[in-house]
């Protein structure tokens, strides 16, 4: 035994060893690309001298392009809006230096900001904005989960080279938020297939770091600060991006010193919270957990009634401490923590198992010989995919299945890679959020809108997010969404199970992380303020 633990200690060693070799190797690789493509390369930047680095164990990358990723953070860092959200959440002037709306034309006029340049040192025009709201709103070939946002812009229109006016079709409350989406440049798209170029890997943008590098093979995206930035221009001279997608193996890095900081597991960041050489950072998130159902799939087609009575059978409160160390909050509505949400009266359901049994009955569920409930000769027995390498999910995702065998539902979890549509699973447990204008909802909630890959449709859902979107009045639009919550309630198409915090761990050295502004799903925006971080060695 003895001898196995000194094997066993040899071989981690010797793993942590090579594990840093490779870093130090990937690092200078990439350093030598930063000086090379950039002219405004430091000594502070040179590929000997890691100590003005950060190193941020990430999320798995395919592309890199806001119009394609919307909720990351290297789209976030890398390209620049005409409008960025604030620690509050609030939208305000980021490539527009000002703007106008007229209520009578239904036209926002946005004056762009002089000198911005492209990262390839090309100048910034409204030709570029012209090009990026085009792509969203003219192009049917686009495969972009956002277009939705965009449907109500009626027209396009240069003024000059530093005036852009955007016509909307109807007064949209929710507009001037997506306006903080990254522009991209018509120079290196125009002509391109949007959603293969080779743009989605190379990046090109006006934001405060550059694209350096993305090594594949080694799971790395090198960056570089902008030091042409129009705005405050970082402290931190280069950030390492780590496409990591297991859960624990961003928990070792911090802990080996391969990371300086990552969003972890609510159990796996409780780990670092005595240890004086990291720092926790708990954020108010916006993400919730559910399990959605796939309206595709035969089975939801014939039983969509019988979804909301699935919440009686759970105790939520009970998958929150046992998944996620109690670190967040029970789930009844998708915008619950949004300014907008909240409404009480959507929380209809409590963990019940004599009322989920008396529901089921009214339903016409009997329960079979096997202890699950069946109905027209089906028994209520459907499967949820979830990604294998997500920790937090597979455990919420097995606590709701052991959960509802017990009540008489034989929910199945299937782990899978990633995500596989075409082999008729009924669901999969869902994450998302609407952190900023409750309006984010919409493209996952309206029946056919763009990120509604659910397949979900109520009637009276559809008609609430509609009027919500194209009333202005705060007082107005809170209680639409109130009205919004309570009708899905009735009728979801998910079972809502928790909100999580944002647990992010940083090692003691990085400063500046600001936790004002509520992060989103998978605790995105952690890097909203970069800008102002340091890093003490």
């Amino acid at each position: 035994m003895k001898l196995k633990k000194l094997i066993k200690k040899s071989f981690i060693a010797f793993t942590c060893m090579a594990m840093c070799l490779s870093f130090t190797a990937c690092s200078s690789s990439a350093n030598n690309s930063s000086s090379s493509s950039s002219k405004n390369s430091t000594s502070s930047t040179d590929k000997s001298d890691l100590s003005n680095t950060l190193v941020y164990a990430g999320e798995s990358e395919e592309t890199i392009n806001p119009i394609l990723n919307s909720h990351d953070e290297l789209p976030n860092i890398i390209f620049s809006g005409l409008m960025k959200y604030d620690a509050k959440g609030e939208p305000i002037l980021d490539l527009a230096s000002d703007y106008k709306y007229d209520e009578n034309s239904k036209t926002y006029t946005f004056t762009l900001r002089d000198n911005v340049k492209w990262h390839d040192g090309k100048d910034f025009t409204a030709d570029d904005v012209v090009f990026t709201y085009k792509l969203l709103t003219e192009d049917k070939t686009l495969s972009s989960s956002i277009t939705s946002n965009y449907q109500d812009i009626e027209s396009i229109k240069k003024v000059d080279d530093n005036t852009v006016e955007i016509k909307m079709a109807k007064e949209n409350a929710a507009m001037l938020g997506y306006f903080t989406m990254g522009i991209v440049p018509k120079h290196l798209l125009d002509g391109e297939d949007i959603n293969t170029t080779s743009f989605n890997q190379h990046p090109v943008g006006t934001g405060r770091y550059k694209f350096v590098s993305w090594d594949t093979s080694g799971g790395m995206i090198s960056l570089e600060k902008n030091t042409d930035y129009y705005d405050k221009v970082p402290n931190i001279d280069k950030v390492i991006y780590k496409t990591v997608s297991v859960e624990s193996t961003k928990a070792s890095m911090l802990k080996a010193g391969e990371a300086d900081l990552a969003w972890l597991n609510a159990n796996y960041a409780d780990t670092f919270r005595n240890d004086d050489n990291y720092v926790n950072y708990d954020f108010t998130t916006a993400d919730y957990r559910a399990m959605a159902m796939d309206f595709h799939t035969d089975f939801w087609k014939k039983n969509k009634d019988s979804i909301g009575v699935l919440n009686y059978a759970l105790d939520k409160k009970a998958i929150l401490n046992g998944a996620i160390a109690g670190r967040g909050e029970v789930a009844y509505s998708p915008i619950q923590l949004n300014n907008y949400g909240g409404n009480k009266e959507a929380d209809i359901y409590t963990y019940d198992l004599k009322k989920f049994d008396k529901e089921m009955t009214k339903l016409g569920w009997k329960k079979g010989d096997d202890g699950i409930y069946e109905r027209n000769g089906q028994k209520y027995s459907f499967t949820i995919q979830v990604r294998d390498y997500e920790e937090e999910r597979v455990d919420i995702a097995k606590l709701c299945s052991d959960q509802l065998k017990k009540a008489g539902i034989d929910m199945q979890v299937k782990l899978v890679s990633k995500f596989d549509w075409e082999s008729g699973y009924n669901g999969f447990l869902y994450g998302g959020a609407a952190q900023f204008d409750p309006d984010m909802v919409y493209a996952g909630f309206v029946t056919d809108a763009s990120d509604n890959n659910m397949a979900y449709s109520n009637k009276k859902v559809d008609k609430l997010l509609d009027e919500g979107r194209h009333t202005t009045g705060k007082t107005e639009r809170k209680k639409i969404y109130g009205e919004f919550e309570v009708e899905y309630a009735k009728e979801p198409g998910q079972v809502l199970i928790d909100y999580l915090e944002g647990n992010y761990v940083a090692v003691k050295g990085v400063k500046g992380l600001d936790t004002s502004r509520v992060l989103g799903h998978h605790a995105v925006g952690v890097m909203w303020n970069i800008e102002d971080w340091k890093i003490e060695r």
